[in-house]
């Protein structure tokens, strides 16, 4: 039986609660009031007709963001299962005006410290913000649910709620405003013992709620209005308290101009675990609950089916009933009024995924979470740069998508060319659509992977970048030349100089090429010079993949590496360890680099690679250079074939000759073979490498030992597993290991390990005979004379 209403109908929700959703839309149609006011910015008014436009699809939200200050913004998320989105499509199917009155995002937005989130959650989720006026020092931050779940006896609150309001239909017997009665009750009573609960400025924004309640009130009349609001607002929207005592907090608050727009939203931002303050755990799941007519249990366990089937996991129709039976006779044994999500999940691990954790990651992504992004309709306000960024997705045919997923372009392809190029753009405007990813084909300059993920708050990213222009081509030219100007290190400018050639920012260009050559010409330090060499170099390759003049960028470059065949040598002399370390990853960087400069009119490409080859052998045999250097330029003249293999075993046993410091000479050992270099591959290959890095180690002091153990663990622990292998079966094996290839005796070079000890090998031979001979047998000479020589074989 329907209770008649006196005064307006509040109706305390939980946000993004399945049940409270159905429980509104149940008390709405009951009631049929003439307005519904909702709790949100009233900015949202002008919008929200838009609900009703086919295009919007929910998860969306209102952002809302400071003029003058993009980067300061507020969403106000809404999924289709959300007591708030039901409400509004309902008063827009039944004519009903629609009203936001929680604090405008003018004032909101002004506040320091502010939120995500413009939502006060009915689980006291908000996250707290400026103080406001009249908040008590010293008051307790509370979990409205938890106190609740708790004093009914239940550890986990989310639980609790499924009993109590997600599983019960939304309605109790004939009266659909009961669940809202019961809810308001305990609300109020927790607010007399808590008093605000902790969150400051709830006071204003309820004073703020009280005043526009009050105004419909008068417009409509008490019976004519309905309100959505979070549970913990509804005793303090029922207070007796004065519109002028609610004026007076609201006074003298601070205020910024701001604008606001639709967005679309996600499940994964619907997550808590995502930080949204009144967020959920299981997005999925609830929307699930929403939309399911009947039998939720049993088309959940079709919908994981489905998805397991997907990734080829073997599940029938079978697994689907004894899950269905086993979540339900969880349920009845743990005293639940359906089977909820742990009982559903408990069965999943069970039946399907056979006792295993793993597949259940999958499922919680796809389906608990979820991966659903919303739409808006493409009236909705939007700042021009984001127009321009939507119309070149969709000639681009390169849609924006929750799920991250990985493309491969091919830049000999125009279309793949352009999705680079506005990729590249959007990344240098600090909008991270993609991340430049290690692709699985060619790793040519003909080839991009990205990996791309479209998350809610690159709405606000785009936002703050319009500043720059009003397209993506205006907006990331202005930047590049913006950041040319004002950067002080050379490595910046080079970095940029790449950038805008990836981006094909043309116009930007002449900017950042004139910047570059300032900052070059003015910067002494071999150490910056050498970290900005080998950007400049990838740009050169660039620029001839997409047909860009670099004639400027290559006489930069070459300048570059003149000076720093020059400087390098003595900037090398007397580093400490962890400047030898820095000084290494520039050799590596500049030495790939010198290779990728193409040849100039003036400075042909050898005699550029002839200076640098001098160069590494000036450190390779100077004592005053640490070893990691000298051992890191051995290798590199080593690989490109300007070192005979004897000249580098006569380097390597200078370095570890006894006289050498044990950890310099671990140092030299690292530089040489260490890293991704494939050092192992050589040791494995060399056995008069390994023979001398074996013999030295066997040599080391116990007292020097513990000091250079780390340093050598660091360089081997980088091979290869494999490598690891073979290297520890070599040296196992040591004098055993079979002595030396033939080509190398021939070369008189000693292989790893000493030769086979002929008498040694000789004294096993009465041991192998009576082993594999009958010694009562007489056999005649010439034969045991073969059969000899074949054990001595067998023995060596």
């Amino acid at each position: 039986m329907t209770t008649p209403l006196r005064g307006p109908l509040l109706l305390g929700v939980r946000h993004h609660g399945p049940g409270s959703a159905r429980a509104v839309r149940a008390a709405l149609d009951a009631a049929s009031p003439r307005v519904v006011l909702i709790e949100g910015p009233p900015e949202g008014d002008a919008l929200v007709s838009l609900a009703a436009d086919p295009q919007m699809r929910p998860p969306v939200a209102l952002l809302a963001h400071a003029v003058d200050d993009p980067g300061r913004a507020a969403f106000w998320p809404l999924a289709e299962f959300s007591p708030e989105w039901v409400a509004i499509r309902w008063a827009l199917a039944h004519d009903a005006p629609v009203r936001f009155i929680d604090l405008p995002a003018t004032h909101s937005l002004a506040f320091k410290d502010d939120s995500e989130d413009g939502h006060a959650d009915g689980n006291g989720a908000d996250p707290d913000g400026a103080p406001g006026p009249g908040d008590r020092e010293r008051a307790l931050r509370i979990d409205p649910l938890a106190v609740l779940a708790e004093a009914a006896g239940y550890d986990d609150a989310e639980r609790w709620w499924e009993d109590v309001v997600e599983h019960r239909g939304g309605t109790d017997g004939d009266d659909p405003f009961a669940p809202f009665a019961a809810v308001g009750e305990a609300m109020g009573a927790l607010r007399e013992e808590y008093g605000g609960g902790g969150h400051r400025r709830d006071l204003v924004r309820e004073a703020y709620m009280r005043l526009q309640l009050r105004a419909a009130r008068k417009e409509f009349g008490d019976d004519q209005v309905a309100v959505v609001c979070g549970a913990w607002h509804v005793p303090a929207l029922g207070a007796g308290s004065t519109a002028t005592a609610d004026r007076a907090l609201l006074k003298g608050l601070p205020k910024v101009k701001s604008e606001m727009t639709w967005v679309p939203w996600t499940h994964h931002r619907l997550a808590r675990h995502s930080g949204y303050g009144a967020g959920i755990d299981s997005p999925g799941w609830y929307g699930h609950l929403f939309g399911a007519p009947d039998r939720p249990v049993t088309r959940w366990m079709t919908k994981v089916a489905g998805l397991l089937r997907e990734e080829d996991q073997p599940v029938s129709s079978a697994h689907v009933i004894e899950a269905v039976r086993l979540a339900e006779t969880l349920a009845t044994m743990r005293g639940r009024p359906l089977a909820g999500l742990t009982e559903t999940t408990d069965a999943i691990r069970a039946v399907m995924c056979d006792g295993s954790d793993v597949p259940l990651a999958l499922i919680r992504d796809r389906l608990i979470v979820g991966d659903v992004l919303g739409e808006v309709p493409d009236s909705a306000p939007a700042v021009p740069l984001q127009r321009d960024l939507t119309r070149l997705q969709r000639s681009l045919r390169l849609k924006p998508e929750a799920l991250e997923r990985e493309v491969d372009l091919d830049l000999r392809k125009e279309t793949d060319a352009g999705r680079s190029r506005l990729l590249h753009r959007l990344r240098l405007l600090a909008i991270g659509w993609g991340e430049p990813a290690a692709g699985r084909g060619s790793t040519g300059t003909f080839r991009e992977s990205w990996r791309l993920r479209w998350e809610p708050e690159l709405y606000v990213r785009v936002a703050e970048a319009g500043v720059w222009g009003t397209t993506v081509l205006s907006a990331a030219t202005a930047k590049a030349e913006s950041q040319a100007v004002s950067a002080t290190a050379l490595s910046e400018v080079t970095a940029l100089a790449e950038q805008c050639l990836l981006a094909e920012l043309t116009d930007a260009l002449p900017v950042v090429m004139k910047a570059l050559a300032d900052r070059a010409a003015l910067d002494a330090d071999v150490g910056h010079l050498a970290q900005a060499l080998p950007a400049l170099a990838r740009s050169l390759r660039y620029g001839d993949v997409r047909s860009t003049d670099t004639a400027a960028l290559g006489e930069v470059a070459a300048g570059l590496a003149e000076r720093i065949c020059v400087g390098l040598p003595p900037a090398c002399a007397a580093l400490d360890a962890e400047g030898a370390a820095e000084m290494r990853a520039h050799l590596d960087g500049v030495h790939t680099a010198i290779g990728l400069l193409p040849a100039a009119p003036d400075r042909p490409a050898g005699d550029l690679s002839g200076r640098w080859a001098a160069v590494l052998r000036k450190l390779a045999a100077r004592d005053t250079v640490p070893g990691v250097i000298r051992g890191r330029a051995t290798r590199l003249l080593l690989d490109d074939g300007r070192l005979p293999e004897d000249e580098a075993a006569r380097l390597m046993g200078l370095a570890l000759s006894p006289g050498a410091p044990p950890a310099d000479a671990a140092a030299w050992i690292e530089g040489f073979v260490g890293g991704a270099s494939g050092g192992g591959m050589l040791l494995v290959h060399d056995e008069r490498l390994l023979a001398l890095v074996d013999t030295w180690l066997a040599g080391v002091p116990a007292a020097s030992f513990t000091d250079v153990l780390p340093l050598l663990r660091r360089t081997f622990s980088a091979y290869e597993p494999g490598v690891r292998r073979t290297l520890g079966e070599l040296v196992r094996r040591g004098p055993a290991a079979g002595g030396a290839r033939p080509d190398r005796v021939e070369a008189g070079i000693p292989g790893f390990g000493a030769a086979v000890d002929e008498t040694r090998a000789d004294a096993v031979l009465p041991v192998l005979r009576l082993l594999l001979c009958d010694p009562d047998h007489d056999h005649d000479h010439d034969h045991r004379i073969d059969h000899d020589n074949d054990l001595v074989g067998v023995a060596r």
